[in-house]
Parts: C-alpha cells; structure tokens; sequence
C-alpha cells in the first residue's frame, strides 16, 4: 500500500511561499521554515530529510512553533511582521489539504475567523430576510445597512452626519428609526411609565405579543426597540422574519436555532413575524408548542383584526396589544426629532446659531406651518410624514443646487407649506375595503341614519366611498335599513333604496355617488320604525324555542283539491273574507298560539 501511495506521488511539490520545488517527504518540513526565514529573504535549505517535522498549528496570534526536526530555523521565536504574515498565513492554509486540520486551525486563529464561521453556521439554510442582530459584528451591521435590512441597532443620528441622512437611499423613517422607549411617542397606554408591558420590559420577562394597529403606529418600531435592550443586556437573541416572504422551512430553521441556543447558552430568542395575518392557519400552527413550551418569545405584528385574520390557539397564548394612530400631538414630536438630526431649523426659532452651523452646504429651513401641516395630513402615519418631510427637503435641495451660482455655502433654503402639500398631495386616508376599516365605516353609517343625523351619514359616506369601497356594496345596505330601521313608518323608503341601487349598477363610479349620497339623506331624515325587524325576531324566537313537535296547521285554512281532502275535513268552515261586508271572526294561528302578539310578545314569555 505504501508502494503505491509513493507511486502515485508526484515528483516534486511547489513551496507556496519562495515557490522552489521540493520533494513530498520533506515540503512539510521546509514549510515549517520558511515560514519563520521568509522575512529574512532567504530561503532555508532542507537537506536532512530524515524525519517529517511534527504538525503544529501555523495560524494563531503570529508566533509559530518551530518542530524539532529543523536546526537553524527552530531558534527564531519572533513572529513574522504583520506585512508578511497576513498573506503567508492564508496562502499556508489553501495549501492544506485535510479539512478537519485547518477547521482545527481556524478555530484557533483569532476573533474574527471565529466570528465568520459562527455565522455562517448559524445562517446556513435560511434566507437573507433572517436577521439575527445579536450574533452580528460591525462588519455585520455595516452589511446590512447596506442592503437594506431591519437591524434594530442602526445608530444614525449619532453616527452619521445629519445632512447625509438627506442623500442616503434609505426612508427617513427606516433612517431615523428609534432605539429606546424615550424616543418612542404616541404610545403612552401601551408603554407608558406605569404600564405593565413597560415593567416587563424594564425587567427583560418579555411575553409572547401581537402587536396590532395601522400602519405607520410603530408596530415595528417597538419590536425593534425590545430587541435593541436585549441585545444590550444580553439576555435574549432577536431574530426577524416578514410573513410575505419567509416559508415555514424558514421558521423551523429559526426554532431549531433557538432550541439549540437554549440547550447550549442558556439564552432566549425573540422571533419578530411582521405582517403575520399574511400567514394562514396552518402556517400560524407551526409556532404553537413552541411559544407553549418557551423556546421562543414570538412578537407578531398585523395590521388586520387578529380576531379574523390569527388562530385562536395562538393568539390564547399571546398578549395582544392595540397601538393607536398617532396623535397630531405624537407626530409633531416625531418631526421635531426628525428635523434636529437632520441638522434643519425651523424658522424663527434659536435664530441665534443659525451662524454657527459648521454642517457643509446650504443652510435648510422650514416653516412650523409646514411642520403642521405634515402632523395634520399624514392621518397618524409616521412613516407617511416622515418620508413626506424628506421627498419635500430633498426636492428643494435638487432645485437649490441646479440654481445656484457656486455659492453653495452660504445658500439659504426655506421649505415652505405648499411644498409639503405637493408632495402629499391630498391627505391619507386609512381604509381597507376588506378588513376592519371596512366594517367599522359601514358600522358607523348605519348607526348614523338610524340616529337621524344627516351630516354624519353623509361623512362616513363619503370615508367609505373615498377610500375605494364598492358603491353597490353600500347601496345594498341602504336596501336592508330602508326595512329594518325604517319599515312602515315611511313605506316609501324601500323603492328608494331599490332605486338607487339600481342607478348605481347602471351609471357606476364616480357619477352615482351623488344619488348614494342623496338616499343616505333620506333615510337619515325618514321617520323609524324597527316592528316589523322586532316581530319578525319575535316569530324566529318563537319557532326557535318551541318544544315538542310544531303545532299543524288548522284545518279549516288548508286548501281542499281533492275530494279525499274534503272528506277529511280540509277547509271545513273556512269564511271567505270577500264574501262578508263585516269583519269577519275566524282563528289563523294555531290553537297553541291563539293569544300571542308578536309585535308585543318576548321570547321570555310563557
């Protein structure tokens, strides 16, 4: 065997570092001194070859351990200047052809090989969305601020130079995204001081959520900032994952990662899903023993009704916490704080260092109007006022600089009102024509009529309409409370509600909506009347709730076809109203039901 491997051995073997040809037998040896006499320029002779030197780690903290075997080269202890090292060091380690050796190797060679092969052990087999921030070095973070990603640990108001948040390609509200609960507004019922999530918080026992709330409230906002204080204290890995692009390969890699970081450091992982309704039920089944049993603290964020859209498994086992839209008040501290680390001034206000500004470039000013009027428009979108504020700044910059005669320096620029309203071009408004908005309008307008409050009707009419819902889907609820909440008080109220619907099928959008608006008036203005909804519940009571067979009918109004009918007594008796010029005194209820008025009777009711 061994003739054979000697057989099958090359000749000669290049030297990686002086490049000179050796024998196999003694490439290693000389190797080991090479590397130690390169520096001198010289390369070492290698003539006694009878024995291989012993193997020794050659990567480490840059002093290597000479083998016995080698004469003169072995009394050199002082490791190799930096210059040299670095290269020799990784073009030793592609020589080597035993992987276990250089894996042995690299596990020794410093801070950084081991940081790399961390994580690359740790991300292997999940798709870039998994963004594990505590496992991340600076090399990690400046990557992923790079291309984009969610860290929660971006540092850019202290870090970056405020006017350069204006020429970064990411969104001022992604930019200048908070990382504590101080900087954290709007929010005060759910993390306020006396809060229990903010006591939990401040203690690091963070349970399971579901953040719900409309977009821009800052869902994913404060996700972040759990993560940002456990990644500080070190009590808990942040992963996150978007629902609209991650599978559930992705999530059991995730839950197997946390299993294993449980066993072995003792250490939690928080799982943050954002737009977790985009997850149906049986992808929502995947995380429930595991929420169950503690291996991970899972933080959904939706902005659909999780009573709808999450399991009722899972969301019994998470808290559910309801962030409102932001307040005008809450924005306008939010643009405060965006307006001061973008190095702006707000005009008429600490005019005093406006010449002391050592920022580059044009001065940059804004009217407070303009400010208000981002915090009034933006409908309690953060990130919709943000990224307003900074398409408005941006785009007067552009214009200032193609304008300017080269002195840049000294330019003053204003940003003014009618620039911000350009640029929003009319206000948000939050609607969803199939999740909770959608009822919580059409809930509200009815309401409304029936109240008889015409200009309310008019407005959720007009937030529906507006907001893009179908105008046949109103016209059909306006043909349903024509009966039920108006019914024989104004007979005339369901042809007109008919009549609208079928004008809106005939003209369509954006004509009909005159004549929605003109029947909405109607029936909030038509007199109420719910007996006919309230006796009609009453017989679906009545038939409900009725024990033992139902009564038969009474013979005497059966109809009588045959002569066998006859016979059997069908019709017998039966007073043929037209024929009589009086009242006529005859039983139509059963004999049961004799007594009962349903337009007065309650289920209650013997």
């Amino acid at each position: 065997m061994a003739n054979e491997m000697t057989a099958a051995a090359p000749e000669s073997v290049q030297c990686p570092v002086c490049f000179k040809d050796f024998k196999p037998s003694t490439i290693n040896r000389h190797l080991d001194a090479c590397l130690l006499n390169t520096v001198d320029g010289e390369c070492p002779s290698t003539t006694d070859e009878s024995e291989p030197p012993t193997k020794k780690s050659r990567i480490g903290d840059g002093a290597v351990s000479p083998s016995p075997g080698v004469n003169k080269p072995s009394t050199k202890s002082s490791p190799p200047p930096p210059s040299s090292s670095t290269p020799l060091t990784s073009v030793f380690s592609m020589f080597q052809g035993n992987k276990s050796k250089v894996s042995v190797q690299s596990e020794q060679s410093g801070v950084l090989t081991g940081k790399r092969r961390s994580s690359a052990s740790v991300n292997h087999g999940v798709k870039s969305d998994l963004q594990d921030d505590s496992e991340q070095g600076p090399a990690d973070n400046l990557k992923s601020q790079v291309t984009g990603s969610n860290a929660p640990t971006l540092k850019t108001s202290s870090s970056i130079p405020p006017r350069t948040l204006l020429s970064m390609n990411k969104p001022l509200a992604e930019t200048l995204r908070p990382n504590s609960l101080e900087d954290y507004f709007g929010q005060s019922k759910v993390v306020g001081q006396e809060t229990l999530l903010r006591s939990l918080l401040d203690s690091q026992e963070i349970p399971s959520l579901i953040l719900w709330g409309p977009p821009g409230c800052g869902k994913t906002t404060l996700a972040h900032i759990i993560a940002s204080t456990s990644k500080k204290k070190g009590t808990a890995r942040f992963v996150s994952l978007s629902a609209t692009s991650a599978s559930v390969s992705d999530v059991r890699e995730v839950i197997k990662q946390a299993q294993n970081e449980l066993r072995l450091c003792k250490r939690k992982t928080i799982l943050f899903i954002d737009e977790v309704h985009r997850f149906n039920k049986s992808q929502q089944d995947t995380f429930l023993p595991h929420v169950e049993c503690g291996t991970i603290i899972l933080i959904g964020a939706t902005t659909e009704n999780p009573s709808f859209q999450v399991n009722s498994a899972l969301l019994s086992r998470c808290r559910v916490l309801v962030l409102e839209r932001l307040s005008v008040e809450a924005m306008g501290s939010i643009l405060d704080r965006a307006v001061a680390s973008l190095g702006i001034k707000v005009q008429g206000q600490d005019t005093e260092d406006d010449d002391q500004s050592v920022e580059p470039g044009p001065k940059i000013f804004i009217e407070q109007k303009a400010l208000d009027t981002i915090a009034h428009l933006c409908d309690g979108d953060a990130r919709t006022g943000l990224n307003s504020l900074q398409l408005a700044v941006q785009a007067q910059l552009n214009s200032a600089q193609f304008n300017s005669s080269g002195d840049g320096d000294s330019q003053k620029i204003l940003v003014k009102e009618e620039h911000i309203k350009e640029g929003l071009q009319r206000s948000h408004i939050l609607y969803d024509k199939a999740g909770e908005e959608h009822y919580n309008c059409i809930s509200a307008l009815h309401k409304s009529m029936r109240g008889s409050h015409e200009n309310a009707s008019l407005y959720w009419l007009g937030r529906m309409l507006e907001g893009g819902e179908d105008p046949l889907y109103v016209a059909r609820r306006l043909v349903r409370f024509a009966s039920e909440d108006v019914g024989m008080a104004d007979p005339a109220a369901l042809p007109q509600a008919v009549s609208a619907f079928q004008a809106c099928h005939f003209i369509g959008m954006p004509e009909c909506e005159v004549i929605l608006a003109q029947c909405v008036v109607y029936m909030a203005r038509a007199p109420k009347s719910v007996d006919i909804y309230k006796a009609y519940a009453n017989v679906k009571a009545s038939l409900r709730n009725h024990k033992g067979p139902l009564p038969p009918v009474p013979l005497h109004l059966r109809n009588a076809p045959t002569r066998l009918m006859k016979q059997l007594g069908y019709a017998k008796g039966y007073k043929y109203n037209p024929a009589f010029s009086s009242p006529v005194e005859q039983e139509y209820l059963p004999e049961e039901l004799q007594d009962v008025d349903f337009f007065t009777w309650t289920p209650s009711d013997p």
